[in-house]
């Protein structure tokens, strides 16, 4: 597997299974000044990124005035030296997310940050959606590059209409798979492990009140794309069924 291809595998790991960056803005107080801001978020199916906002926020305010935005997100490992911490910087375009779509995300917030619930029922809080453009990755020293933006620019998911259906179709007819995924990735051995989400990368499992990503060897855009790359863990996994 080249260089780059495992690049964007770790890329992907680490914007899945963390919650939280930094957005730099530009500022529309101070003009043409970058402004920093720590924040949560989550991701889209897509590896779009979805923070929930005050429209009070100066970070809310810049990005009205100006979408150009980056999201730095990095990990906190037990390196002697810090600079081998891996991280990535994704550059985009902020806007608000359709209000069609704002019971569904509150749902997913509170799935992935339950803390949130605190400010889900504010009136002056929106969510808004990060369009990926470029990715830059740092993956400790050596590991530097920037990403292949094929699989990161806004596509079309085939399989959004039935998501609910293969999730269903997985948790009946194929746990032992979930199971066995679950067990290889994250050393998790849980019979009640149930997938809860699918995004072009993997999904997301609960197990014992926790949620973990288990993610896919390629992004999947349609339904024959998601199940072969279920029945590769499936084969792949099967040492791991209890």
């Amino acid at each position: 597997m080249s260089d780059k291809r495992n690049f964007e595998l770790e890329a992907v790991k680490l914007l899945r299974t963390s919650n939280e960056g930094v957005l730099t803005t530009i500022s529309n107080k101070f003009e043409g000044y970058p402004f920093g801001s720590f924040i949560t978020y989550i991701t889209d199916r897509d590896r779009s990124i979805i923070i929930f906002a005050s429209n009070l926020a100066e970070h809310t305010t810049n990005i009205k005035k100006n979408s150009k935005s980056c999201f730095t997100i990095f990990s906190i490992k037990d390196h002697e030296n810090k600079q081998d911490n891996p991280r990535m910087s994704l550059l985009g375009d902020f806007i608000k997310v359709e209000d069609s779509r704002r019971e569904e995300l509150k749902q997913k917030l509170k799935k992935h940050l339950p803390e949130s619930d605190l400010y889900l029922e504010l009136p002056d809080f929106n969510f808004y959606k990060m369009s990926v453009t470029n990715v830059r990755w740092i993956g400790g020293f050596g590991k530097i590059g920037w990403l292949n933006n094929d699989s990161w620019l806004k596509k079309d998911l085939e399989w959004i209409p039935a998501e609910k259906e293969i999730i269903e179709h997985m948790n009946q007819d194929h746990s032992k798979s979930i199971i066995s995924t679950l067990s290889a990735q994250h050393n998790v051995k849980d019979e009640k492990a149930k997938m809860i989400e699918l995004s072009i990368d993997g999904f997301y499992c609960e197990s014992n009140n926790k949620i973990y990503f288990l993610n896919f060897k390629r992004p999947c855009f349609t339904v024959d794309e998601i199940r072969k790359e279920l029945i590769v863990q499936a084969r792949e996994n099967r040492a791991h069924e209890t």
